[in-house]
């Protein structure tokens, strides 16, 4: 089993629905992506996005970048007691949506990994570890670009 990021794009309207009732949240959830998987929608119009495994080497590189949205785990919590797997799911308000996506437009992938050496993950326990293997540090760009 791994532990890997799943983002959700929705409306205004539906994210209140969601902070409202959980139980609706998951199911819709779990609509989209199964709608998606069958369609395969052009990147730019997918509502579900994955950072797979690289959730964690993500955010280790945005906060040492010290990046001003967490992107990659949210910023508030839909409810302390939901639990979806791994603690409560966590969004972002719409403003903060466009905040990251103005620095994430702004903040390339090379600018991020810049003077970072793969020790500096291996230390900080980042997942899945194997920061060793020559690349490493590569393996995040396609996730962060779909970001």
């Amino acid at each position: 089993m791994s532990m890997i990021g799943e983002h959700l794009c929705v409306t205004v309207t539906e994210l209140d629905r969601a902070i409202q009732a959980l139980d609706w949240a998951l199911d819709f959830v779990e609509e989209v992506q199964d709608a998606e998987e069958e369609t395969e929608p052009a990147p730019a119009e997918a509502r579900h996005f994955s950072t797979y495994k690289t959730w964690d080497m993500l955010c280790f590189l945005l906060t040492r970048a010290e990046f001003p949205v967490d992107v990659i785990r949210g910023e508030e919590p839909f409810a302390e007691d939901g639990d979806w797997g791994y603690g409560p799911p966590r969004y972002l308000r719409p403003e903060r949506v466009r905040l990251a996506a103005e620095a994430l437009r702004a903040t390339g992938y090379a600018q991020l990994i810049s003077g970072v050496e793969p020790a500096e993950l291996t230390g900080a326990e980042v997942y899945p570890f194997g920061w060793s293997e020559p690349g490493s540090l590569e393996w995040g760009r396609p996730w962060y670009d779909g970001l």
